[in-house]
């Protein structure tokens, strides 16, 4: 039977005429039409909690007005252990504790998918007795959360010998079914707040390594621009988001009649790094180098990485001669290097080419000659090298 008091707790009333639950006489196998009422607005309740307790707390409850029982609990599955995550009862349970799948009831229901009713514990060979003795429970019922793939069980008991009608035990039934919908809207719901956390810092994150892009000027756009334009290791523009902006650049160029510099750099050494430190190493150094180029350039200079070891930079509106920005991205280079003494030094080979607002040349022409300027440099370097090793 139902207690109006408990109900009164769950702020449903024992009747909206203030009369008992059940009435005086109901067939065994039959539902009471107001157990139903009761039964939709636990429902109801269940639809509107956002987490674990609060589902906790309408369930214990409510499991025990449904039977009128001593004290109720839910079970849940914790791979193959039982974990008794709450109750509401006359007397302590189990509360808090874990066993065994396999040593006990909880487990056997959610084993076997099915309800169980033992109207005495102490004569049913399924029942830890050991763990019984100190409680004063007499008589069970418990029915499975979920009947595929269980993910908990509810469980009733009596301090005295009872046997739960069929009809109470579907009732118990249909709230071990709600509850499984709850909670597994609980974890959907807690997913999607996950999932929605890691993007939000994702984009944030987007954001500060972007702030420099005047172009970008929301939130998803930045998001987007960055994984499909932007370096993964370093953060400068890939080769498709340099090509792209260095593109435009070159218009605005050749549009308001401006000069500027298409500089091609090549990172020495890096196969040396990965093959004698790992490639972690490598890509340490390619951050580092990445950094030196920060430095080195305005924000509005357009810095990328267009290969393993390559890098290129388009800066427009400087009237900084050749020889000057080379020096600079040296001393950069060279107090980078001082900086972090224990690390392979960064080393880099630079070809430099002038932008003329009325040269025919397209960005490729222009990049292709720095490369080949940036190759000269780099074969000066071994033949002195040669020189000085006396080869």
């Amino acid at each position: 039977m139902f207690r109006g008091s408990s109900i009164t707790s769950l702020d449903i009333s024992s009747s909206r005429s203030g009369q008992p639950v059940r009435p005086a006489a109901i067939e065994p196998g039959v539902v009471p039409v107001r157990a139903i009422e009761l039964l939709v607005e636990v429902v109801q309740k269940l639809s509107l909690a956002r987490n674990l307790e609060q589902i906790m707390a309408v369930v214990r409850t409510a499991a025990r007005e449904f039977t009128g029982a001593d004290g109720a609990t839910l079970i849940l599955r914790e791979g193959e252990e039982c974990y008794y995550a709450d109750e509401d009862s006359i007397g302590p349970l189990w509360k808090g504790q874990r066993f065994p799948l396999k040593t006990c009831i909880s487990g056997w229901v959610m084993e076997n998918r099915t309800s169980v009713s033992i109207p005495d514990v102490y004569r049913d060979s399924r029942i830890p007795i050991e763990l019984y003795r100190p409680t004063f429970v007499r008589s069970l019922a418990m029915v499975p959360i979920r009947s595929e793939n269980p993910i908990g069980a509810i469980g009733n008991y009596w301090a005295s010998l009872h046997q739960p009608t069929p009809g109470e035990i579907r009732l118990l039934q249909a709230l071990a079914d709600s509850t499984a919908v709850a909670i597994e809207n609980i974890r959907i719901h807690e997913e999607l707040e996950e999932r929605v956390k890691r993007r939000t810092e994702e984009l944030e994150e987007a954001n500060r390594e972007l702030l420099a892009e005047a172009a970008l000027r929301k939130q998803m756009e930045a998001k987007i621009l960055r994984l499909s334009l932007t370096d993964e290791l370093t953060g400068l523009s890939n080769r498709r988001g340099f090509l792209l902006r260095a593109d435009q650049t070159l218009k605005l160029v050749h549009r308001v009649h401006t000069f500027g510099w298409l500089i091609y750099i090549d990172l020495d050494g890096l196969k040396q790094v990965n093959d004698d430190h790992g490639h972690e190493a490598g890509d340490h150094l390619l951050r580092r180098a990445a950094k030196v180029l920060r430095e080195s350039f305005r924000d509005s200079d357009i810095v990328g990485r267009i290969g393993g070891d390559e890098f290129v930079v388009f800066a427009t509106g400087a009237s900084t001669p050749a020889a000057e920005i080379e020096a600079r991205l040296l001393q950069n280079i060279e107090y980078q290097n001082q900086c972090h003494g224990d690390l392979p030094p960064i080393a880099m080979s630079i070809g430099v080419i002038r932008c003329d607002p009325h040269s025919p040349n397209s960005l490729e022409d222009m990049i292709h000659q720095a490369d080949a300027a940036m190759y000269i440099e780099k074969r000066r370097k071994r033949d002195r090298k040669r020189e000085e090793l006396g080869e």
